[in-house]
């Protein structure tokens, strides 16, 4: 009985949990990390990332993102916000801009990680569009687009 009023617990209190995580991982922040997704638009990202690692179209990892990004490879770029020292990831957004390419910040780079089938945590990705999730991509493209951009 002891262990069902426990597990009841839990469950009532995931909403806050979440808020909680949210709070916890804002706070990690650098202060270069805009434009931030929300926290509908990490989701998506999140699920999209998921998505392209089944189907091999992502790279991960400072170095490769950045080498097919001066390749003119297209794709989503997604930067971590939490990432220190953020001098490994702070000339990527120039980088993007340049080459036209919609990029944003997640909060986690934990999460980013999680959600390309890592164990480790990865600072970096870049999502290529694919048939199979096209519809997903091409409106994370024009949310992402529609982020404001830093001054």
């Amino acid at each position: 009985m002891g262990k069902e009023k426990k597990e009841k617990r839990k469950s009532e209190g995931e909403d806050i949990d979440k808020e909680e995580q949210w709070e916890d991982k804002i706070k990690y922040l650098s202060p270069i990390s805009n434009p931030l997704a929300s926290r509908k638009l990490t989701k998506k990202i999140y699920k999209i990332i998921k998505k392209a690692n089944k189907q091999k179209h992502i790279r991960k990892g400072v170095r490769e993102v950045q080498k097919f990004v001066r390749k003119n490879e297209k794709g989503l770029v997604i930067l971590a916000g939490d990432t220190n020292p953020i001098e490994v990831i702070c000339h990527m957004p120039v980088i993007c801009e340049e080459q036209d390419l919609p990029y944003c910040y997640a909060p986690s780079k934990e999460d980013l990680g999680a959600a390309c089938s890592s164990r480790r945590p990865t600072c970096m990705v870049m999502v290529k569009p694919h048939s199979d999730y096209q519809d997903l991509y091409d409106e994370l493209e024009t949310e992402m687009k529609g982020l404001p951009i830093p001054i």
